[in-house]
């Protein structure tokens, strides 16, 4: 077997991603994302403001 040919078949971890992000993309509808994205930019503001009252109390 030569050097060349020995990874055929395998593909990067990108490679690997991209493939697992189209069949997500694929399994459920656009409005499960927009939810997804919802929830965590409230969890984002939330932890935000969390640490904007601990930097109050110092």
């Amino acid at each position: 077997m030569p050097e060349d040919r020995k990874d055929e078949g395998k593909m990067t971890v990108q490679q690997a991603g991209h493939k697992g992000g189209e069949k997500v993309s694929q399994k459920y509808p656009h409005e499960h994302f927009e939810e997804i994205g919802q929830k965590g930019g409230q969890k984002v503001r939330e932890l935000i403001d969390k640490g904007k009252q601990t930097e109050g109390q110092k």
